[in-house]
């Protein structure tokens, strides 16, 4: 029998060959579940395992015999088992456009820098914008991270980087932020080794055309949405943010050659314009916006990079386990959102009792609906009433998640320090700088989608602090090297 990461090479290629060719969407739903079912792999242990939905691998829970997204285990035997196509629901079955190959790079933005062209690129577009007339161009979003008197063509470039990045965590001497600190209003989170950049919401960028066109400033509108398409363009250069950019190009330039096309949209309000640009994003970067339309099945695809990019590992759900696990979780709900194998890892993880802790609870109150939870603090605690569901096929008992502030909600620390677990593997085992990167770009991004998805505030970042803190001094550009 092959090894079983072959198998599954092997089983991939086949099945995205036969889902990417064009006659696929043309088929009917039961012929197209029963090709995947007949391609399911089974491994040693009995576990079924099969490719679908956004070109990605999925395992059935031994239990309840739902299916869960996760990246396949690495060096065990697999054997290919037919099986009816009832087994495959729906939303489990690829449209075609959602395996597209290109997905990117997951790395974080420390060791490897951002390519000199690209930087210039942009320098050149902000040494413009920075020269518009505040008044003809006001702050509208961004006002946390730039002064009151910079004008919003800054904030479209800067905007349309953190956007299209996949996980915005940088070297602290990265040119390609460092050119924008004239405009800041304050330090960017983080030190001056790494700045922990959160991901801004595609809402953001939409409120700095929407509120022009209300403003009557129709070209200035255009002109930021030009900023946007100009920023996007040269971001494609470099693999961390060019899937985003295509998808963000694919909304934004249409405006471009049709001026007038969000105009109904922008009168309506930001979130308008947002859905106007969503609606028309094409198949393929169905994935790239998840974060935009499922802040859910974001998480558990920002989970299946983790455990991808710890492939190298000799346990790599034990890794992905000990980073998820410094992740605050008040509800102690995480594990619904996990298959079974990596709920075992989460549970296994030991509270580092050398470690330092501190109680942090998230503290924002936010709009329920929008991907994220509407917090208030009780009796000392963290109280979460408003949580998106795992839905369709995935939603667990509902009584489970009632919000019942009757029962006790523990709040668990958040370790300031990384986990003994997470710590012996940055110490032992990324083979190389790219590795590494790829390691804290990974559980950066799984942070934030687990930020994004429960409310929960994350103002320490201990497992990817402590890859960043490995590889900081290996930076492309000697005169920069810490």
């Amino acid at each position: 029998m092959p090894d079983r990461w072959d198998a599954f090479d092997e089983a991939e290629a086949e099945a995205r060959a036969m889902i990417l060719d064009p006659r696929w969407s043309g088929l009917a739903v039961p012929v197209r579940a029963q090709a995947i079912a007949a391609r399911i792999l089974v491994t040693s242990d009995g576990s079924r395992w099969l490719f679908g939905a956004y070109g990605r691998w999925h395992v059935q829970d031994p239990v309840d015999g739902r299916w869960h997204l996760a990246a396949p285990p690495a060096r065990c035997p697999a054997t290919r088992v037919a099986h009816p196509a009832a087994v495959v629901l729906t939303h489990l079955i690829p449209t075609g456009p959602d395996c597209a190959p290109d997905a990117g790079s997951v790395q974080g933005f420390i060791g490897p820098d951002v390519p000199k062209e690209l930087t210039e690129r942009i320098r050149v577009l902000l040494r413009a914008a920075g020269r518009r007339p505040i008044g003809e161009y006001p702050l509208t979003a961004f006002t946390e991270i730039f002064a009151a008197d910079v004008p919003s063509t800054v904030a479209a470039i800067w905007g349309t980087i953190m956007w299209c990045a996949y996980a915005p965590a940088f070297d602290g001497n990265e040119r390609l932020i460092t050119v924008f600190g004239e405009y800041l209003g304050r330090p960017l989170p983080g030190d001056e080794w790494v700045r922990w950049i959160p991901s801004p919401g595609l809402t953001d960028l939409a409120t700095l055309f929407a509120e022009r066109v209300r403003g009557g400033e129709h070209r200035a509108a255009l002109r930021l949405v030009a900023l946007m398409a100009d920023t996007a363009h040269a971001l494609a250069d470099d693999a961390r943010f060019r899937p985003r950019a295509a998808a963000l190009l694919a909304m934004v330039e249409p405006l471009l050659r049709q001026p007038d096309l969000d105009d109904r949209a922008a009168v309506h309000g930001d979130e308008a314009v947002r859905h106007a640009w969503l609606a028309r994003c094409p198949r393929d970067f169905d994935r790239v916006v998840l974060a935009e339309r499922s802040p859910g099945e974001a998480f558990r695809h920002a989970v299946y990079d983790l455990v991808g990019s710890l492939a190298f590992a000799t346990e790599p759900l034990v890794w992905a386990g000990a980073f998820l696990a410094e992740l605050p979780d008040p509800e102690g709900r995480m594990e619904a959102w996990l298959d079974h194998r990596l709920r075992s890892a989460v549970r296994g993880q030991g509270q580092p009792g050398a470690a330092p802790f501190q109680r942090e609870a998230a503290t924002d109150n936010r709009v329920a609906g929008r991907g994220e939870a509407a917090t208030t603090r009780v009796a000392g605690r963290a109280s979460t009433d408003s949580w998106e569901l795992p839905t369709g096929e995935w939603a667990p008992d509902a009584s489970d998640w009632s919000g019942s502030t009757s029962r006790p909600r523990p709040e668990p620390p958040i370790p300031t320090l990384p986990s003994p677990a997470v710590q012996k593997l940055i110490d032992r085992e990324p083979p190389d700088r790219s590795t590494a990167a790829a390691v804290l770009g990974a559980a950066y991004a799984a942070a934030h989608a687990w930020a994004r998805l429960t409310g929960v505030e994350l103002s320490q970042h201990p497992g990817p602090k402590a890859v960043a803190e490995r590889i900081a001094h290996e930076r492309d550009d000697p005169h920069v090297n810490h």
